[in-house]
């Protein structure tokens, strides 16, 4: 690649298309999380820069759960009465003061804003696929084929770190075969944990495979180092470049790490960008990498010291699903993460506590393929996927409602009995919460309608609040202390406001099923699920789904105060920032 063609999709044209979508995200985000108060200014609405004379002016639709839907074409900006060029990076200096911007933060936030632009300019670039086709196409060309990442924050796709020949070689949406880098690490400082029924040895030679495993044992043996006293660990090769090679030169020249090369299988990295699929053999597990890039809110390393305990927690919430009447009845399953390796560098632990990215550098899991599992007909996609609207405006959803050939409502119940109902059952009879956005779930469909879901990424993501909870010695870690009025926000939040949000509004933009009819069959499937249970009653009257309304937990306001460590580690629930409240849309039904 020239140096000209490693900027190519740097157009005036896309720059200019990214900055009015990232700005009419950005206003109706900030205006649904209270940053903003647009004015009524006859059918337009208007909000002023911290100077009083900068204008952002547009038209929008109002939503349940105050949700701003904005016409993009309608954004204009002007000063004193001139209209100017939308420029996002201009847009947050001018609003700075209004979203607490601190001189700190404001710099980073803007190298983010700018990664993001960069990101959509490049996806602007790419064979539009109508959401028609996509809907038919197979699970990795849905994983590629998302635009727009989190639905809810606005610098989504920072990856600092990664510069541009990284972004072409390692995002996601530019689908670059990538192959892992491999190191052998010496047992005094690495330690590999299995789930039931797996051995190091035998696993290790199922996901390489035998050539690869002895060519790698060829490598130590020719620097007189015996296999037998190091474990293999999977690298994502930006990790290896910029980090290892540098920041754990040491151990390289102890030979306590040992660069072995790359393994010969092909790999593609999921939309989490750490995470990857086993494209040579869709049904070998995923690989999940540590990546020292800040994205969203944190550096995106995997902790040694979690990695010990992560296949233990797996097996634990399989046994769980597997063994609940109702969480089997509704088709849920969980693909576990079924070995993990992590690397400590001693040096480093004693320099730091048990949060600090140094920790995160050197570690590894894999997990289950969901390939495997699918039956005739069936075929895959990431839940984010309902969210996604193609270049035309037209939506995923709306596509698959309509190869489904079923009533939008009906369509919507089974979705909902699939996703939805194994989050309630699991709340209430178990206090046990997931981190359930569109990435950590995969749908399982059939002719456009789900069958089931799949939950993923769970020892880093679930999370037990009893505190009186019984659990087994190695999953005691999932056990978090949370205020009571702040339990059920898991559903409220992490579901309600952070996804039904916008697949409501996506459907009745596309006039597929208007707001009141999603919300009636989100409540019909709520109350179906709590006459199922009879036995739990005394919960759900204790943590009230229909409760009037729920406090506003807002996302961007974490990121916008700090968007290198968004969330104390050590206390989740104590750094979410509460602003009012929103009417529960289910409430009146």
């Amino acid at each position: 690649m020239s140096l000209a063609d490693s900027v190519a999709h740097l157009s005036p044209e896309r720059w200019e298309q990214a900055n009015r979508l990232l700005i009419r995200k950005a206003l109706a985000e900030f205006a649904h999380e209270r940053l903003i108060t647009p004015e009524r200014d006859g059918e337009e609405y208007v909000v002023r820069g911290d100077d009083g004379l900068t204008r952002y002016r547009f038209t929008a639709v109002r939503r349940a759960l105050d949700h701003w839907h904005i016409d993009p074409a309608s954004l204009s900006r002007t000063r004193d009465g001139a209209e100017l060029p939308l420029a996002a990076l201009d847009f947050f200096i001018e609003l700075k003061d209004t979203l607490g911007l601190s001189d700190e933060i404001l710099p980073v936030y803007l190298e983010e804003i700018s990664s993001t632009l960069s990101g959509t300019c490049y996806k602007l670039t790419k064979p539009q696929v109508p959401v028609a086709e996509l809907a038919r196409s197979g699970f990795q060309a849905v994983e590629t084929g998302m635009t727009e990442g989190h639905p809810c924050f606005v610098a989504n796709n920072g990856r600092l770190g990664f510069g541009i020949h990284e972004y072409l070689s390692y995002a996601p949406e530019t689908a670059s075969p990538v192959r892992l880098v491999w190191l052998a690490a010496h047992r005094s400082r690495a330690a590999f944990t299995a789930g039931v029924g797996i051995e190091y040895e035998t696993f290790v030679r199922q996901e390489l495979g035998e050539a690869t495993v002895e060519r790698f044992h060829g490598v130590l043996g020719e620097q007189g180092l015996d296999p037998a006293d190091y474990l293999f660990i999977p690298v994502h090769p930006w990790q290896w470049w910029n980090k290892l090679t540098v920041t754990f030169a040491a151990e390289v020249a102890r030979r306590n790490l040992v660069c072995l090369g790359e393994g010969d299988d092909e790999y593609l990295a999921q939309q989490s960008i750490r995470t990857f699929f086993n494209r040579s053999h869709p049904e070998k597990h995923y690989v999940k990498t540590a990546l020292s890039v800040l994205n969203m809110g944190f550096m995106r390393g995997l902790s040694a010291a979690y990695m010990e305990a992560t296949p233990a927690i797996n097996d634990w919430l399989a046994r769980l699903v597997e063994g609940d009447p109702v969480l089997k009845s509704t088709g849920v399953t969980v693909i576990r993460e079924r070995a993990a390796v992590g690397y400590r560098h001693l040096e480093y632990e004693r320099a730091t506590d048990r949060y600090s990215p140094y920790r995160k550098m050197l570690a590894a899991l894999w997990r289950e393929s969901p390939v495997a599992g699918l039956r005739e007909g069936e075929s895959l996609a990431t839940m984010a996927s309902l969210l996604h609207v193609d270049h035309e405006g037209a939506s995923f959803a709306a596509a698959l409602v309509e190869q489904s050939g079923l009533a939008p409502r009906e369509w919507l119940r089974q979705y909902l009995r699939a996703y939805y109902v194994p989050l309630l059952h699991s709340f209430y009879a178990y206090d046990l919460v997931y981190m359930p956005h569109g990435e950590n779930v995969i749908l399982v469909l059939k002719d456009g309608a789900v069958q089931r879901a799949i939950y993923k990424d769970i020892a880093e993501e679930i999370a037990v609040m009893d505190p009186d909870a019984v659990l087994p010695p190695e999953v005691r870690r999932i056990r978090v202390e949370v205020p009571e009025d702040k339990k059920l926000l898991s559903i409220f939040t992490d579901v309600f406001d952070c996804f039904f949000r916008f697949l409501a509004a996506n459907l009745a933009d596309a006039g597929v099923l208007e707001e009141d009819g999603f919300w009636r069959t989100v409540a019909d499937v709520s109350r179906e699920y709590q006459a199922s249970v009879p036995e739990l009653a005394e919960k759900f009257e204790r943590y009230d789904l229909f409760a009037p309304e729920f406090a506003l937990s807002c996302l961007n306001r974490l990121q916008l105060r700090d968007n290198r460590q968004m969330v104390d580690l050590a206390d989740p629930s104590g750094a979410l920032q509460l602003v009012g409240t929103l009417g529960n849309p289910v409430a009146r039904f």
